[in-house]
């Protein structure tokens, strides 16, 4: 092991980044306007809110601020919203690539977090949305659950104080005995495991 992370800690990191990204490719033309299950929030909104959060994680290592308030954020789809995104998750995959193997201490939005909750905490925020763009606009994409396993110690750690605190997240849903861990994971936030697009 070198002075860089170990990668296993940035394998969910990646995994989320990933599914993002491709979800975000997968909007068509007539999408970004659909309803999420982010209440009174549209796929446009939910993925510039995604990419200003992704933006954050990484300039919380790296220095500076994100570009604009991610419940505000600026409007990406003026140009190539997918490249805009991978600009953004390569700054964020870099940037945790870049960290010392086993910080403990790892700058956040969150404020500081050891580095394998860091890197969960940046994946629940972009898988969980890449999810709401994924149901949002019929994508058959369901959370994988390999990345919600990644995700849960995340989950666990901060999600009850975040809602609390902030009231940035619905409150828990039920999780039947018969769900399975993404499942679970998206009824904690406080999602709707099955939520489907209101019929026009």
């Amino acid at each position: 092991m070198g002075n860089t992370q170990d990668t296993k800690d940035l394998v969910v990191l990646g995994l989320a980044h990933g599914y993002l990204v491709e979800l975000v490719a997968g909007v068509p033309e007539a999408g970004w306007g659909a309803p999420t299950p982010c209440a009174g929030w549209t796929v446009r909104q939910v993925f510039n809110h995604a990419r200003i959060d992704q933006q954050g994680y990484g300039l919380a290592i790296t220095g500076g601020r994100p570009d604009s308030d991610p419940f505000h954020p600026a409007d990406a789809l003026d140009g190539d919203p997918s490249a805009e995104l991978g600009k953004v998750v390569r700054a964020v995959a870099d940037a945790y690539a870049g960290l010392p193997a086993g910080a403990d201490q790892v700058p956040t939005p969150l404020g500081p977090l050891p580095l394998p909750l860091a890197a969960a905490a940046a994946a629940m925020d972009a898988g969980v949305h890449a999810w709401d763009i994924a149901v949002a606009t019929g994508q058959d994409r369901a959370l994988p659950v390999e990345l919600a396993d990644g995700i849960w110690p995340a989950a666990r750690h901060l999600v009850d104080h975040l809602r609390d605190a902030y009231q940035v997240f619905a409150p828990a849903r039920e999780r039947p005995e018969d769900y399975d861990s993404a499942e679970s994971l998206l009824a904690f936030l406080g999602r709707d495991p099955h939520w489907a697009p209101p019929v026009a």
